[in-house]
C-alpha cells in the first residue's frame, strides 16, 4: 500500500480509537489519559518534522481536554500534508 493511501487509512484508524471514548462516559476520561500520549507520538512518527511536532502537540491537546475527542486530527493532519501544503520548490542551479 503506498504511503499517502497508508496514512489516510492509519489517521482515520487513529481518529476513531480517539472517539471511542465517547462512548463511554465516565471511563472515557481515564482512557484519555492514556490515549493522549499514544495518539501525540504516532502523530511525530507518521508526520516527522516541525509540523509532524505541531500536530503531536494539537492531537495531545485534544485528546487530553473533555468534549474535543470529536475532532479528528490525524485525518485533518493528512488533509494538511497532501492536499493544502504547498510542494517546496528546489531552487534551481546556476550554470
Amino acid at each position: 500500500m503506498e504511503g499517502k493511501r497508508r496514512k489516510f487509512l492509519l489517521g482515520l484508524l487513529f481518529d476513531g480509537i480517539g472517539m471511542l471514548s465517547l462512548l463511554f462516559p465516565g471511563v472515557g476520561a481515564a482512557l484519555d489519559l492514556v490515549w493522549a500520549p499514544v495518539a501525540g507520538w504516532l502523530m511525530t512518527r507518521m508526520y516527522p518534522g516541525k509540523s509532524g511536532r505541531a500536530a503531536a502537540f494539537v492531537t495531545f491537546v485534544e485528546e487530553i481536554l473533555p468534549g474535543l475527542d470529536i475532532i479528528p486530527t490525524f485525518t485533518l493532519m493528512w488533509v494538511y500534508t497532501f492536499l493544502l501544503k504547498k510542494k517546496e520548490v528546489m531552487p534551481a542551479k546556476s550554470a
